[in-house]
């Protein structure tokens, strides 16, 4: 398990295997940054028209837990100290709470009052989560407990590409479904998948498995339906070029 005392070791003193967890950790972390800053177009919206409109704040809630829950997993009093997962997940939950303050300062009233309470409900969860884990277990089991939290967090979040996927099914475009998010977020699962398997990590490696799979069935998603957007759209062209031929005759 690489640690944060290993951050004092020299570069030259790390051997492959360690070099290994280390390039699949940070490839993790640059994905993942992606995906943290692909709201940022949608906050300018909502900042520009001071108006939150339809969207919704809830997803960057569930964002917030998940940061909190993995970064509480991966510091050393919790388990044997992450430090990849710790420094994703702590940007990860930066970026969410300015997500949020920005939402409800242009959100309306009702939804505004709504949102703050959810909000102080996360964090109240998470602070309940990390004092009980301190106070009532011993390292062994408070990384159990921890880590089947986090394990649980991860798959719910892996499991949010479904609901796109059913969209593009029912809609038969992929509007909706941006290929390079899709493409982030299977780079993302894969890569901590592999920085698990080398950690030999379930809470990391299960879920972020299950994470790689639903990438993959996305990007497949992604695929066929703009193959198929491409190919409805090649009669409308013939049809347009025939139209043209015959008025220039």
């Amino acid at each position: 398990m690489i640690s944060w005392a290993d951050l004092a070791t020299p570069l030259a003193s790390y051997s492959f295997y360690e070099i290994c967890c280390y390039a699949v950790g940070i490839a993790g972390n640059v994905f993942a940054f992606v995906l943290f800053i692909s709201p940022i177009p949608t906050f300018k919206r909502i900042v520009r028209n001071k108006s939150t409109a339809k969207f919704s704040g809830l997803p960057y809630l569930y964002g917030l837990l998940n940061c909190l829950l993995c970064m509480w997993f991966g510091l050393p009093f919790v388990s044997y100290g992450i430090i990849l997962v710790v420094t994703v997940n702590s940007i990860g939950a930066v970026f969410q709470l300015t997500y949020l303050a920005i939402f409800i300062a242009y959100t309306d009233k009702r939804t505004k009052v709504k949102m703050g309470g959810l909000l102080i409900g996360v964090l109240c969860f998470f602070a309940l989560i990390a004092y009980v884990s301190l106070v009532f277990y011993d390292h062994p089991t408070r990384m159990t407990l921890v880590g089947y939290l986090s394990a649980a967090s991860l798959v719910s979040m892996s499991a949010s590409p479904l609901f796109i996927i059913k969209l593009v099914v029912k809609t038969s475009s992929v509007e909706f479904m941006p290929f390079s998010l899709s493409l982030a977020t299977f780079l993302m699962s894969i890569s901590f998948f592999a920085y698990g398997v080398l950690l030999h990590d379930l809470f990391l490696s299960i879920p972020n498995g299950i994470g790689t799979l639903l990438g993959v069935a996305q990007l497949l998603v992604y695929a066929y339906y703009s193959q198929r957007s491409r190919d409805d759209r090649l009669p409308l062209a013939a049809q347009k070029c025939v139209m043209e031929r015959n008025l220039s005759i």
